[in-house]
């Protein structure tokens, strides 16, 4: 079969040899489309692809439409709002994730951009520390249970909440369960996101929401941008001198968020999943799966079914 990596953020070096060797050993082709500058090169190259492996990259209908062979995509990472899995749904096309591979990643990310942020970004003044202030964590899947994991080697108290992860699950992980995401929001001194972009979940973390962090909160985004609600949260930043916002995906409002001096940062590009590891790791477990696609028809991680 022909596998189309199509990576307008490449993947590393180490990544790319990594998986070139997985899919090769099993017999399949190789085609690599790194840094293209234009939708016109994405539908020329998969025009013959049997699978492509994508990272942020959109595959949209034009692109499902201009892939006749295509059968499987596989995103080397775990969000997947990039790829319009109802319409590869019609085309018979399999959408899959690779969750847990860059959970690390992104937990340890939260951790820089928290230290930054409490420091008042290393401005030569006085900050304060994370041990002994209460973490909210926002959706407990991977990369919230590995934020739970770090947050207690800074001596943190963990608080979660999960819509679809039961209670005593979270407490078997040692950390406090919430009843509710305001309960949360109103219980801690910080407040990490790692919900996934849904129709529910779409610019749900609002001037309401956030209004309930106690006095000095810190909101750290490194899910997804749309879930911010970047007109309410602008106006409460300008009514609420005490918070600040860091995030690792540039919001479309950055320029004004920036008149909040020393209370905002952003990462000029997502930057999660940005280490040879996770990249090694997510790609890696891309072409595995797409192997075991092709060897026995194996979907577990098929997030159009």
């Amino acid at each position: 079969m022909k596998v189309l990596i199509a990576t307008e953020k490449p993947f590393a070096p180490a990544a790319v040899q990594g998986i070139t060797n997985e899919l090769k050993d099993a017999g399949h082709e190789v085609v690599l489309l790194e840094k293209y500058a234009s939708t016109a090169e994405l539908l020329e190259a998969v025009k013959d692809a049997d699978a492509m492996i994508v990272r942020s990259d959109k595959v949209t209908p034009e692109v499902l439409d201009a892939a006749k062979q295509l059968k499987v995509v596989v995103r080397a990472g775990a969000g997947y709002d990039s790829i319009d899995t109802a319409y590869a749904k019609e085309k018979n096309v399999v959408v899959e994730n690779t969750p847990g591979q860059n959970s690390n990643a992104v937990a340890e990310l939260v951790f820089g951009l928290l230290v930054y942020a409490v420091r008042n970004f290393y401005n030569g003044k006085a900050g304060t520390e994370l041990m002994g202030k209460k973490l909210g964590i926002l959706a407990f899947g991977n990369v919230g249970r590995n934020v739970a994991r770090i947050a207690k080697g800074f001596g943190m108290e963990v608080y979660a909440y999960d819509a679809f992860c039961p209670a005593d699950a979270i407490e078997a992980a040692g950390v406090h369960a919430c009843k509710s995401q305001d309960e949360l929001f109103q219980t801690c001194d910080v407040l990490s996101l790692h919900i996934p972009a849904t129709p529910q979940t779409v610019k749900s973390i609002d001037y309401r929401l956030v209004n309930l962090l106690p006095k000095k909160g810190v909101l750290v985004n490194t899910a997804r941008k749309e879930v911010i609600n970047e007109e309410e949260l602008l106006k409460l930043m300008a009514e609420r001198e005490d918070l600040k916002f860091v995030t690792d995906i540039k919001p479309d409002a950055d320029e004004e968020f920036k008149k909040f001096e020393g209370r905002y940062f952003s990462t000029p590009k997502k930057m999660g999943a940005q280490t040879a590891e996770a990249n090694t790791n997510a790609g890696i477990a891309a072409a595995k799966q797409i192997n075991a696609f092709f060897a026995t028809g194996d979907t577990k991680f098929q997030v159009n079914k």
